[in-house]
């Protein structure tokens, strides 16, 4: 990419393919999600829908005994993905593949598992979990995390640069109505405390956005993306107490 001027999503890309987590969570959280779980040594086929370069599917590996594919629009991530499963000696279970989410190249009724963090709503709540139910076995479950209203009260400039990113929030009531209209008996719902969102994705962000000032110095679109990401850091730290990334998790009827 030195060699051409980049665009958006390549920043996107560059900025996101050496880091651990792609958006707010933490290992600890992946854990307890799992927990609400029952019979976890019976997963035998997990999906991992959206998932980056994979820091919650290495996760997944260590407390599943099953199969585990993570599925992304991006190789590059995926790249990432394969090159740690290797790295971790876990290549007979753990594989990546390039896919949409909103087209799932699997056959029907094929998973014990689908996770998904910090991906579906880029496709839409509803949507995904209408898609990915006809692939999940009967009593299977999905766990996704999606940002949510945790208030009644709903600042505009964060309905704004939700809308303007592609998603819009929901109240996690309305989520879980439409869980359950999908098809789903709804199991829980918990939200991700601050630490996932500062200490283990806005942190090492930004010393990725400061690489990208080093090797595009003067390049107007790369300083224009840095700027919207330290807007969502300032919009976070400002109204924080409004919304947040919720766990929410299903079993199939």
């Amino acid at each position: 990419m030195e060699n051409k001027q980049p665009s958006v999503m390549d920043l996107l890309i560059e900025t996101h393919a050496e880091l651990e987590r792609q958006g707010p969570g933490s290992p600890e959280m992946t854990c307890k999600a799992l927990g609400f779980l029952d019979h976890l040594d019976q997963i035998s086929r997990t999906a991992d829908l959206g998932c980056g370069s994979g820091g919650q599917t290495m996760v997944l590996a260590q407390h599943l005994a099953g199969t585990i594919t993570g599925l992304d629009l991006f190789p590059d991530f995926i790249h990432v993905l394969n090159e740690n499963v290797q790295k971790r000696n876990v290549e007979e279970r753990v594989r990546g593949v390039v896919g949409s989410m909103d087209d799932l190249p699997f056959e029907k009724e094929t998973f014990d598992l689908i996770w998904s963090e910090g991906a579906i709503d880029n496709i839409g709540f509803e949507k995904g979990l209408a898609h990915w139910h006809g692939f999940l076995k009967k009593n299977g479950y999905v766990v996704v995390t999606c940002p949510s209203w945790l208030t009644n009260e709903r600042p505009a400039v964060i309905e704004k640069f939700w809308s303007d990113a592609g998603s819009g929030l929901d109240a996690v009531g309305h989520n879980i109505e439409v869980l359950q209209k999908c098809g789903y008996q709804f199991i829980a719902s918990f939200a991700l405390p601050e630490t996932c969102w500062t200490d283990n994705y806005f942190i090492p962000r930004e010393a990725a956005l400061k690489g990208l000032l080093k090797k595009y110095p003067g390049n107007e679109t790369v300083e224009a993306f840095v700027a919207e990401n330290r807007y969502e850091v300032e919009l976070y730290a400002k109204y924080k107490q409004y919304y947040g990334y919720i766990f929410y998790i299903g079993r199939k009827m």
